[in-house]
């Protein structure tokens, strides 16, 4: 079992239940006398104390408001933090900033030690402004809102009430017309919604504008790379990365659904891309949340003892809720605990091989926040991204090694590895097209709802194939970006996932040739947190922090190479 880490500044038990209990610890921290390099130093552990401290309670608020959206007491706890508490704690950790870069003793600190979060306070301090505390206590408690409504939706199929992410699992079922059924249940239970999502997200697009107008910046695009710490690359280079996955990938996309069109003989309805061409039934590879939870510890223990340890701590703990089921929140998610470093992971399974893909993928965060649990600071364990995906979707191929567990043939791994690296390529035209449409709503933001649809559009038909026949379906797709949750909970947090996707491949391919030397440069890689920039903690996983057209091309033919062997 892991050990809790004692608190130095925090009494044992301390509940946050008014400003109150927790003010006099922001004025300790605002008031102290910093006389020399060592308590220069105490104070960064104990303001690291603190917010490691309501970082996890925040995390838990949320954890049990999205596990049961139907329970009012639990929203009201995450909103009275995020209304209440964050206003409040918003000035101090400016005013606290501010006292750390004045310091006099700041440059005796260890540079290198220090660099990475002495640069992310500098910018913290460049853009904040207090007229926008109550504006994302606005956007927090209104982006809260699009879980509670897709948490609420359900279909009716063979009889049974499921969730929208149950139903999808009809999406593989061999008899077309099922499968035409369960799409359009889905799809039109989400336009019923359309409009109601549509006024939620102009009201949140107001709100981030005006955050981006206070702070001095042009726009919300790049008030965002500058919030998200985007020191790394610039949008220029997110233009350039759309533009590769248009030209190198959308082709290998297209050559697989014109392969899927001549198998299964007819044209393609949207209902047509994810069943099997053979007419075999969908893989089941678990039967139950326990099942899964059983059998991704088996499979982590074939990769690394260590992973499936990370698991089984969690599992001890009840850090996981795994089963989808009416009223819970839609998607997946790791959440780390800053102060504990056991993270939670919250997943809506329906025994599908997608499932399975999500629980090691959450696996991988999971893993990475126990790696980097024991680092000094509370921030310097707060990756960015580009850091935190490559972790997990790094470990999605790495646990090919043990999914064995999962599979009761080599040909039905076969099969599901297969469906995992097409799906690979088929979901990067998908980032780039929502990055893509980010980029335009944030740089456009008196645009009409219309407008906006008519942009998403005009970008499915840039990132597509051609080959998807939508006639008669046309509202279905006008607004299926609407299922993305990242574009109302946590926007220009998705391209991420394109760059990360593209280190994961490398790691897999070092894994290939050298198993136990990839396994430990990914690990000391996590183990660095964010105490390096992101390309010395790519380099230290043993591969590059690149995105061009030229690597995009390099590593699209190691996966085709793959998929031919």
């Amino acid at each position: 079992m892991i050990t809790i880490v004692k608190r130095r500044f925090l009494p044992n038990k301390i509940k946050v239940t008014s400003w109150e209990i927790i003010a006099p610890y922001f004025e300790d921290l605002s008031t102290r006398n910093l006389h020399s390099k060592e308590a220069l130093e105490d104070w960064l552990k104990d303001r690291s104390e603190l917010e490691a401290f309501l970082s996890e309670d925040l995390a838990w608020r949320y954890v049990r408001m999205t596990c049961d959206t139907t329970n009012k007491e639990l929203e009201a706890a995450y909103l009275f933090f995020v209304e209440e508490i964050e206003p409040k704690i918003a000035p101090f950790t400016d005013l606290l900033n501010k006292k750390l870069v004045g310091c006099e003793y700041l440059s005796d600190l260890n540079t290198e030690k220090y660099f990475i979060y002495l640069r992310g306070v500098k910018k913290e301090i460049e853009i904040y402004r207090e007229a926008n505390i109550p504006l994302f206590a606005q956007i927090a408690a209104e982006s809260q809102k699009y879980g509670s409504i897709m948490g609420s939706l359900s279909v009716e199929m063979e009889g049974k009430e499921l969730t929208l992410q149950q139903a999808a699992n009809y999406l593989k079922n061999p008899d077309r017309a099922i499968r035409e059924e369960a799409f359009r249940k889905i799809s039109e239970k989400r336009l019923k919604h359309a409009n109601e999502l549509d006024l939620l997200f102009d009201k949140l697009l107001g709100l981030r504008n005006q955050v981006a107008t206070n702070a001095g910046f042009e726009n919300f695009r790049d008030y965002m790379f500058a919030a998200m710490g985007r020191f790394d690359y610039k949008p220029e280079d997110c233009f350039a990365f759309h533009e590769a996955v248009r030209t190198e990938v959308v082709p290998l996309v297209k050559a697989f659904n014109e392969k899927r069109k001549a198998e299964l003989g007819h044209d393609l309805r949207p209902w047509d891309l994810e069943v099997d061409t053979q007419n075999r039934p969908a893989l089941e590879p678990f039967t139950s949340g326990a099942d899964l939870l059983d059998k991704t510890v088996r499979c982590f223990r074939k990769v690394d003892e260590y992973f499936a340890w990370c698991i089984e701590t969690m599992d001890n703990m009840e850090r996981l809720d795994l089963e989808s089921r009416k009223g819970k929140a839609p998607g997946g998610y790791n959440y780390p605990m800053a102060e504990t470093g056991v993270p939670f992971i919250f997943m809506n399974a329906a025994s599908s091989t997608r499932d399975v893909e999500t629980m090691v993928h959450e696996g991988g965060h999971a893993v990475h926040s126990f790696l980097s649990k024991d680092l000094e600071l509370a921030a310097f364990k707060h990756c960015p991204s580009e850091v935190a995906e490559l972790a997990s979707m790094s470990m999605e191929l790495l646990s090919y090694t043990g999914q064995d567990e999962f599979y009761k043939t080599p040909e039905d791994l076969q099969r599901a590895k297969e469906e995992h690296l097409e799906g690979i390529i088929k979901i990067l035209p998908w980032i780039a097209t929502v990055d893509k449409f980010q980029h335009w709503i944030y740089t456009h933001p008196t645009h009409t709802a219309e407008e906006r649809k008519a942009y998403w559009v005009q970008l499915s038909k840039d990132f597509g194939t051609g080959l998807v026949n939508w006639d008669g379906l046309e509202e279905m797709r006008n607004y299926s970006w609407q299922k993305q949750l990242h574009l109302y909970e946590v926007p220009f947090y998705y391209i991420e996932y394109g760059m990360a996707q593209l280190g994961a491949l490398s790691v897999w391919r070092n894994y290939l040739q050298q198993p136990e030397k990839a396994i430990a440069q990914y690990k000391e890689a996590l183990a660095l947190g964010y105490t390096k920039t992101i390309g010395e903690i790519y380099a230290t996983a043993g591969i590059q922090f690149d995105f061009s057209a030229g690597y995009i091309k390099e590593l699209m033919s190691f996966v085709k190479g793959q998929l031919n062997n």
